[in-house]
């Protein structure tokens, strides 16, 4: 039960973000946002390593093991916010969770038949019926703002 309420919590945590993030982009704009979104993530980050019991070892040798994908994450942490901070106010909250899971998901897909050599069918199954699940909605709140537009 533990883990599922932290799970829900970085659910929760997920979507505040995003929306703080995209406010922060509207006041100040994207780049600038997502550049405080870095230094303020660092700095917590720094506060929570000092009051772990954790190390912060890093050597020549434990830099040169990591493959130099690796390094890209952050890279693509950014270009994350940013399309992030972008598309929140243009998208609904709902939707765009569901877009961002539909993605992770597809992704993660790709990822274990790359490194594993094993497809999951129950999940590319399970993708494939959200994401019909999710067009089949878009479609209904078209017709629905079409039909309110008509009645104005």
């Amino acid at each position: 039960m533990f883990y599922i309420s932290i799970s829900i919590l970085a659910g929760i945590s997920i979507v505040l973000t995003r929306i703080i993030n995209a406010n922060l982009a509207k006041t100040i704009g994207i780049f600038q946002g997502t550049f405080f979104n870095y230094v303020i993530g660092l700095f917590f980050s720094l506060i929570f390593l000092a009051f772990s019991k954790e190390s912060l070892s890093i050597s020549n040798s434990t830099l040169q093991s990591v493959p130099l994908w690796a390094y890209f994450g952050g890279l693509v942490g950014v270009f994350v916010i940013v399309l992030s901070s972008y598309i929140t106010p243009k998208m609904s909250s709902l939707y765009l969770t569901l877009l961002i899971f539909m993605g992770q998901l597809f992704v993660g897909i790709i990822i274990d038949y790359l490194t594993l050599n094993h497809l999951s069918l129950g999940k590319v199954i399970g993708g494939f019926l959200v994401l019909i699940g999710l067009t089949y909605n878009l479609v209904l709140d078209q017709k629905q703002e079409v039909l309110y537009s008509t009645e104005i």
